[in-house]
């Protein structure tokens, strides 16, 4: 991404959050009302004509043609993420950390994040931008979200996390969606190893591509496409994991594997049948590491 722009892959996962939420309550996945307040112009329009149901499904067509399998991926990917999520902060987890927070909206929509502290820590353009949309809808800021500020791959998340007044003595739960594939090795390193800190019970919910991806792009349908629209957007992957040896990668990292799904699976889990007509996007995947 540029230095003075926000992510626009960020603002892309936000469009695909609010289309979702433009369906029918009984088979949307969730409900992301903040979603729309992270587009921009063009992309608020595009949404707008949406609401038309017709018109919503050649938007969500010409959406998977484009990037294939990205909408799909992110809608079920989102709703696994909050599932887990919500499932840490209903046994008392009173600690959040969204380490490359983008536009996500949970610190405002799921009604459990009230009773966390919250630390939302971004790239410092994105923060901005994030943090003056929320203000606009919002009037202020919930008292316990905190907008940290932070380039992963130049600033130490110890030293910063800290002097935003992060507790290590407090379970944590760290959320880290659609950041790992633009990181550098020793950035990831550096996330994993500071994770591994944390209290007694903290965990670790992540995305990450199957390194295959970065090898050879056209073993994944629609990726060399892909490929071609990020780095048009200067949002290039640089990083990524080969599933099997995830657990042993962890462990040298103070971190024990307790999920490790890929999108065709997650997809599977939330659109059912529906899910065998989805391609593309399979590299993509969740995991969950406890401290240890």
């Amino acid at each position: 991404m540029k230095a003075t722009e926000a992510s626009r892959t960020a603002m892309f996962m936000a469009l695909f959050r609010a289309l979702e939420s433009r369906r029918a309550q009984k088979s949307r996945l969730f409900t992301d009302q903040y979603a729309k307040l992270y587009l921009s112009p063009s992309l608020r329009l595009i949404l707008g004509i949406s609401a038309i149901p017709i018109v919503r499904g050649a938007v969500n067509q010409l959406i998977d043609r484009r990037w294939p399998g990205a909408r799909t991926s992110g809608i079920a990917r989102t709703r696994l993420i909050d599932d887990t999520l919500d499932r840490e902060l209903a046994t008392g987890v009173a600690q959040i950390v969204f380490l490359g927070a983008g536009f996500d909206s949970r610190p405002y929509r799921m009604p459990r994040m009230s009773k966390a502290t919250v630390f939302e820590v971004d790239h410092p353009a994105t923060s901005a931008a994030k943090l003056r949309q929320t203000e606009r809808a919002m009037g202020s800021v919930p008292n316990n979200v905190r907008f940290v500020r932070m380039d992963f791959n130049q600033q130490k998340l110890e030293t910063v996390l800290e002097n935003a007044g992060f507790d290590f003595a407090v379970r944590t739960v760290f959320i880290w969606e659609g950041v790992s594939n633009y990181l550098t090795a020793q950035g990831v390193d550096s996330i994993l190893l500071f994770c591994a800190k944390a209290a007694a019970g903290s965990c670790i919910v992540f995305t990450y591509i199957d390194k295959k991806v970065l090898d050879d792009p056209g073993a994944f349908y629609g990726t060399d496409q892909i490929v071609k629209l990020l780095s048009g957007v200067g949002e290039k992957w640089t990083f990524g994991i080969q599933p099997d040896s995830l657990g042993a990668y962890l462990a040298e990292r103070g971190l024990s594997l307790e999920m490790n799904m890929g999108a065709a699976e997650y997809r599977k889990r939330y659109f059912g049948d529906d899910s065998h007509k989805m391609k593309g996007y399979e590299f993509y995947r969740v995991a969950v590491a406890a401290v240890r």
